[in-house]
């Protein structure tokens, strides 16, 4: 039996799924909520942008983002020293 050809998610800011890089880059609730369609199971949530507990899920997931997004700093420095790459605006947006 042929394998269902799925569409990806288009990541293009103009589709919606994603932010503007001045408006702090990653994706909108309407992107997670396609990729999730599209990925039936998946657990992506939006950015934690607000202020949280100490120790809650929400500081949880922010840390851990954080100390991913602190790797991609380190591979790609280019993006790292440009202020207003999607990498860095992203972690604006995050509060990293």
């Amino acid at each position: 039996m042929p394998r269902k050809k799925e569409t990806p998610i288009k990541t293009s800011v103009k589709s919606g799924n994603f932010r503007a890089t001045k408006k702090g880059a990653g994706m909108t609730a309407k992107g997670v909520a396609a990729y999730r369609r599209a990925n039936p199971g998946s657990k992506l949530k939006t950015a934690v942008t607000g202020k949280v507990k100490p120790g809650s899920k929400a500081a949880k997931r922010r840390k851990s983002f954080c100390a991913r997004s602190a790797g991609q700093m380190k591979k790609f420095p280019k993006a790292a020293k440009n202020p207003n790459s999607r990498l860095r605006q992203a972690r604006r947006r995050w509060k990293c």
